[in-house]
């Protein structure tokens, strides 16, 4: 996403060439085509979540998707903080493109659900709303950047952080750290990712191998669907609060962290390398990302998913390519323009002047 996972000039010329710094540095298609692609996912999940008895088919399909969608961007957005460091701009900007937008969307957000659907929902900054939960997330993990690239073993150690976290009782909402925690070790592996690791994933062998891996994921997901909760994909709960013993959470973690990088690798196995028209959206996806909520939750307090026609498949085929065609919507140009100001504020009028230039840089 534009500031969820920032591609900025310089970021795009240490991804292309971590040890040199070209000319004329550009963005790399293929990470814009991979963030627009699993935007697309996002919304089309979270899509299917108020549909009226959605069925098997639905259930493993949307436990397919929350396996490695949300992984998948944040391990993108932890290849692209390798250059994060504490320094004065670097921390202003986590402020403007972070901090700023939450606090606005967090108060769009709760005044929306005032006007919908509860007159007393409360404004809770501590605990952020529904799709929020990633901002402060990413904030948290690029301010222990510096700590990351230090330790030894650092995605083992993330990994025992994120099973301790799931056998935990107690770790409350405030800012989501359940998600902060589990979600970790995804962050921390982009950190330690170069340039030859995606190109890869991205031979043809690994794309040959992706579809019968995908195919078996999905087989997997169809059986499980009846038997497993889907609560264990959202990460934001330990397994005492799941009605599990405190022993499965770190099994758990294991288990879905090596779901997740399989299915990510088959994602990206398949993302065009080449500059698409879907290029240049994958620049805004943090608007799709921000916005798309107003109209999923709109949608559902309007009565929309109530229709009798969602419950059959050619329903949810519709709900699907609505879902991938608003979102898209949100991601252009246009929108861009009209929201930019509270989505990526630039917040020179709040800097030191000394520190104006360096912030806007």
């Amino acid at each position: 996403m534009a500031t969820l996972i920032p591609q900025t000039r310089h970021e795009a010329a240490v991804a292309a060439t971590p040890s040199s710094r070209p000319s004329a540095p550009r963005r790399d298609p293929f990470f814009d085509n991979a963030k627009y692609l699993a935007i697309v996912l996002v919304a089309i999940g979270h899509s299917w979540e108020p549909l009226p008895g959605g069925g098997r088919v639905v259930e493993s399909l949307y436990t397919l998707v929350y396996a490695f969608h949300m992984p998948v961007f944040i391990i993108i957005a932890g290849y692209f903080s390798r250059s994060f460091d504490l320094r004065r701009e670097r921390v202003w900007r986590l402020f403007a493109t972070l901090v700023v937008p939450y606090a606005v969307f967090e108060v769009a957000y709760t005044l929306f659900q005032r006007a919908f659907k509860d007159p007393s929902f409360p404004l809770t900054p501590a605990d952020p709303y529904w799709l929020l939960w990633f901002l402060p997330a990413l904030l948290l993990w690029r301010l222990t950047t510096p700590f990351w690239q230090t330790v030894r073993w650092p995605v083992p150690l993330s990994l025992a952080v994120a099973a301790l976290a799931t056998a935990t009782v107690g770790i409350g909402g405030d800012l989501q750290l359940q998600r902060v925690l589990q979600f970790l070790p995804f962050f921390v592996l982009g950190l330690h990712l170069r340039p030859a690791h995606f190109a890869l994933v991205r031979r043809w062998s690994v794309r040959i191998v992706a579809v019968p891996v995908c195919a078996l994921a999905l087989g997997v997901s169809y059986w499980a669907a009846p038997r497993m909760t889907a609560s264990w994909f959202f990460h934001n709960s330990s397994a005492q609060d799941l009605g599990f013993r405190a022993w499965t959470g770190p099994v758990m973690t294991l288990a879905l962290f090596g779901c997740a990088l399989v299915l990510s690798a088959c994602f990206l196995s398949w993302v065009p390398g080449r500059r698409l028209w879907i290029s240049g959206l994958g620049a805004g996806t943090i608007y799709g990302y921000l916005l798309h909520g107003f109209v999923i939750r709109g949608a559902k307090y309007a009565g929309w998913y109530d229709r009798s026609v969602l419950t059959t498949p050619l329903g949810e085929i519709a709900v699907t390519l609505a879902a991938a065609t608003v979102v898209t919507l949100l991601c252009t140009p246009p929108v861009r323009r009209v929201f930019r100001c509270v989505v990526e504020p630039r917040m020179r009028w709040a800097a030191r002047r000394q520190d104006a230039g360096a912030v806007s840089a």
